[in-house]
Protein backbone atom coordinates (compact mmCIF):
# COMPACT_ATOMS: atom_id res chain seq x y z
CA UNK A 1 0.00 0.00 0.00
CA UNK A 2 1.42 3.79 -0.74
CA UNK A 3 0.98 6.77 0.76
CA UNK A 4 -1.25 7.97 -1.43
CA UNK A 5 -3.62 4.85 -1.42
CA UNK A 6 -3.53 5.34 2.89
CA UNK A 7 -4.78 9.29 2.05
CA UNK A 8 -7.46 7.84 0.34
CA UNK A 9 -8.81 5.58 2.74
CA UNK A 10 -8.48 8.10 5.79
CA UNK A 11 -10.04 10.72 3.70
CA UNK A 12 -13.42 10.70 5.71
CA UNK A 13 -10.95 11.27 8.75
CA UNK A 14 -9.39 14.06 7.24
CA UNK A 15 -6.27 15.22 6.59
CA UNK A 16 -3.49 12.92 7.44
CA UNK A 17 0.18 12.77 7.31
CA UNK A 18 2.28 9.72 6.15
CA UNK A 19 5.56 8.95 6.94
CA UNK A 20 8.17 5.78 6.48
CA UNK A 21 7.61 3.74 9.52
CA UNK A 22 9.32 0.40 10.10
CA UNK A 23 8.70 -1.35 6.38
CA UNK A 24 5.61 0.15 6.73
CA UNK A 25 4.04 3.69 7.50
CA UNK A 26 2.73 5.80 9.92
CA UNK A 27 -0.26 7.65 9.86
CA UNK A 28 -0.56 10.64 11.92
CA UNK A 29 -3.37 13.84 12.63
CA UNK A 30 -2.19 16.32 15.15
CA UNK A 31 1.23 15.03 15.00
CA UNK A 32 0.57 12.07 16.71
CA UNK A 33 1.00 8.66 15.28
CA UNK A 34 -2.53 7.07 15.68
CA UNK A 35 -2.55 4.14 12.92
CA UNK A 36 0.26 2.18 11.19
CA UNK A 37 0.14 0.09 8.01
CA UNK A 38 2.43 -2.64 7.53
CA UNK A 39 2.17 -5.53 5.11
CA UNK A 40 -1.18 -4.53 4.10
CA UNK A 41 -2.40 -4.50 7.11
CA UNK A 42 -4.03 -1.48 9.25
CA UNK A 43 -3.83 -1.09 13.00
CA UNK A 44 -5.30 1.60 15.37
CA UNK A 45 -3.80 3.13 18.27
CA UNK A 46 -5.51 1.62 21.03
CA UNK A 47 -5.04 1.69 25.01
CA UNK A 48 -7.38 0.04 28.23
CA UNK A 49 -9.67 2.55 27.40
CA UNK A 50 -10.90 1.43 23.97
CA UNK A 51 -9.37 -2.30 23.97
CA UNK A 52 -12.74 -3.89 24.68
CA UNK A 53 -14.52 -1.74 21.47
CA UNK A 54 -11.75 -3.04 19.38
CA UNK A 55 -11.90 -6.63 20.52
CA UNK A 56 -15.54 -6.28 20.27
CA UNK A 57 -15.17 -5.32 16.89
CA UNK A 58 -13.33 -7.94 15.82
CA UNK A 59 -10.19 -6.34 16.26
CA UNK A 60 -6.76 -8.01 17.27
CA UNK A 61 -3.94 -6.83 19.14
CA UNK A 62 -0.48 -6.21 17.38
CA UNK A 63 1.70 -9.73 18.92
CA UNK A 64 4.84 -10.69 17.90
CA UNK A 65 7.73 -12.98 18.70
CA UNK A 66 11.16 -11.69 18.54
CA UNK A 67 14.68 -13.52 16.76
CA UNK A 68 15.31 -14.58 20.71
CA UNK A 69 11.56 -16.31 20.92
CA UNK A 70 10.86 -13.58 23.45
CA UNK A 71 7.04 -12.19 22.41
CA UNK A 72 6.53 -8.55 22.50
CA UNK A 73 3.07 -6.36 21.69
CA UNK A 74 2.55 -2.61 20.26
CA UNK A 75 -0.10 -0.72 21.68
CA UNK A 76 -1.96 -0.98 17.99
CA UNK A 77 -5.20 -3.13 16.76
CA UNK A 78 -6.14 -4.55 13.59
CA UNK A 79 -8.70 -2.10 12.30
CA UNK A 80 -12.09 -3.59 11.66
CA UNK A 81 -12.43 -4.12 8.46
CA UNK A 82 -15.90 -2.89 7.74
CA UNK A 83 -14.52 0.17 8.62
CA UNK A 84 -13.00 0.52 5.62
CA UNK A 85 -16.64 -0.16 3.84
CA UNK A 86 -18.21 2.73 5.93
CA UNK A 87 -16.68 6.12 6.30
CA UNK A 88 -19.00 6.97 9.78
CA UNK A 89 -17.23 3.73 11.29
CA UNK A 90 -14.09 5.07 10.09
CA UNK A 91 -14.00 8.21 11.23
CA UNK A 92 -15.18 6.96 15.17
CA UNK A 93 -12.49 4.18 14.68
CA UNK A 94 -9.91 6.97 13.86
CA UNK A 95 -11.27 9.63 16.58
CA UNK A 96 -10.90 6.68 19.62
CA UNK A 97 -7.78 6.10 17.96
CA UNK A 98 -6.47 9.66 17.88
CA UNK A 99 -7.84 10.23 21.65
CA UNK A 100 -5.83 6.88 22.88
CA UNK A 101 -2.01 8.69 21.03
CA UNK A 102 -3.21 11.82 22.78
CA UNK A 103 -3.49 9.67 26.40
CA UNK A 104 -0.26 7.83 25.84
CA UNK A 105 1.84 11.34 24.84
CA UNK A 106 0.37 12.91 28.01
CA UNK A 107 2.22 10.14 29.70
CA UNK A 108 5.45 10.59 28.38
CA UNK A 109 7.89 12.46 30.59
CA UNK A 110 9.67 14.83 28.34
CA UNK A 111 12.79 14.26 26.84
CA UNK A 112 16.36 15.71 28.54
CA UNK A 113 18.39 17.91 27.17
CA UNK A 114 21.28 16.04 25.19
CA UNK A 115 24.24 16.37 27.02
CA UNK A 116 27.21 18.00 25.27
CA UNK A 117 30.21 15.63 25.42
CA UNK A 118 33.10 16.64 27.64
CA UNK A 119 35.87 15.02 26.12
CA UNK A 120 39.17 16.77 25.43
CA UNK A 121 40.31 16.90 21.78
CA UNK A 122 43.02 14.78 21.16
CA UNK A 123 44.59 16.89 18.91
CA UNK A 124 45.06 20.76 18.89
CA UNK A 125 43.81 23.19 16.53
CA UNK A 126 46.01 26.02 15.32
CA UNK A 127 45.17 29.45 17.76
CA UNK A 128 43.81 31.85 15.81
CA UNK A 129 45.30 35.06 16.26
Amino acid sequence: MDAEGLREIFAPFGAVEIKRLFSGHGIYADGLCFAVELRGDIRIRGDGDCAAAYEAAGGRPWRYERANGRKGSMPYWTLPETALDDDDELVSWCRQALAAARRAAMTKSPKAPRKRSTSKRTTKSPQRP
